[in-house]
């Protein structure tokens, strides 16, 4: 399996490291660039149809979410995956979707679901890839945060404790893993020389003017916006990846913005650590899944039959 070890020269990655630190210190770098749909775009001929491969982790595989036709992988047939499937009329769809997977499970088996990359053929034409936020250790984030409110609930001492170092820790688990994406990307242009790859970002989690919630969620008051700049940062790095990667980026960031999982019931996408909707704690519901979808199907240019 050493066919990709080469692609992971220490000095590119250390140059590609740096490259992502400054672009990750400056979001203006990224708000310039045009999007890169338009050659691509022209690819979904409306007499073809279309085979989609899913790639991800639990934010694509919708835990809990009825109705669940994966326990391995908590997948669910109303994820946004499914949504899209259903209104572009593919050919063919695979959602190898994975609850817990990592950038490894593209290439690890993950109990019953096989390594993801294998469902990624040479006729695949579309391919979404939501990846990334398990490489940063999204859960142990958020029950460390969670844990260290108490001591200074006024305060950020989750931000403290990954600042210890005087390095922010979670923007530099970013950093390292934009290579492990931008490998992904690369094992997928290589397996479907033909396909259209769009990485999709992450939701809003938090509330994006920086305010609290807590006891719903247990954050101390100041690390509420230092979470949200963390996911922020994440979605930078994923657009920047794609960006070098001859791959295209939708934002589900911008769409779920005030649907936060701070907001009441009836208005929230994202569920809070103890959801009142069927849904995994701090993951999008129904709703968002449905969100998620609207912003990869605008990106795609609606179904089939919109072209």
């Amino acid at each position: 399996m050493n066919h990709h070890s080469r692609e992971d020269g220490t000095v590119p990655r250390r140059r590609r490291a740096v490259a992502l630190g400054a672009a990750l210190s400056s979001c203006a770098l990224v708000a310039g660039f045009a999007p890169a749909a338009s050659a691509t775009a022209e690819r979904g001929h409306s007499h073809h149809r279309t085979d989609y491969v899913a790639l991800g982790d639990s934010y694509t595989s919708g835990p809990l979410i009825p109705r669940q036709v994966d326990a391995n992988c908590a997948r669910s047939d109303h994820n946004y995956p499914s949504i899209v499937a259903a209104d572009r009329d593919t050919a063919t769809f695979t959602d190898v979707s994975c609850g817990g997977a990592t950038t490894d499970e593209m290439w690890k088996a993950q109990g019953t679901n096989g390594p993801q990359l294998d469902a990624v053929q040479r006729d695949t034409d579309l391919v979404t890839l939501q990846i990334g936020g398990n490489d940063i250790g999204f859960s142990s984030i958020i029950s460390t945060c969670a844990g260290l409110s108490s001591k200074d609930l006024p305060g950020n001492p989750c931000q403290q404790y990954y600042g210890s170092t005087g390095v922010d820790q979670l923007t530099l688990r970013i950093i390292e893993t934009a290579p492990k994406v931008s490998r992904v990307l690369r094992a997928v242009h290589a397996r479907a020389p033909h396909a259209r790859v769009v990485v999709v970002g992450y939701p809003d989690l938090l509330p994006d003017d920086g305010s609290g919630c807590y006891p719903s969620v247990p954050f101390a008051t100041k690390d509420f916006p230092y979470l949200r700049d963390t996911g922020k940062r994440l979605n930078l790095m994923l657009r920047t990846v794609a960006l070098l990667n001859r791959a295209e980026y939708v934002d589900t960031y911008g769409p779920t913005v005030g649907h936060d999982m701070c907001k009441a019931p009836a208005d929230r996408w994202i569920e809070p650590l103890r959801p009142a909707s069927p849904a995994a704690p701090a993951h999008p519901n129904a709703k968002g899944q449905e969100a998620m979808a609207g912003a990869v199907l605008k990106r795609l240019g609606g179904s089939d039959g919109h072209h």
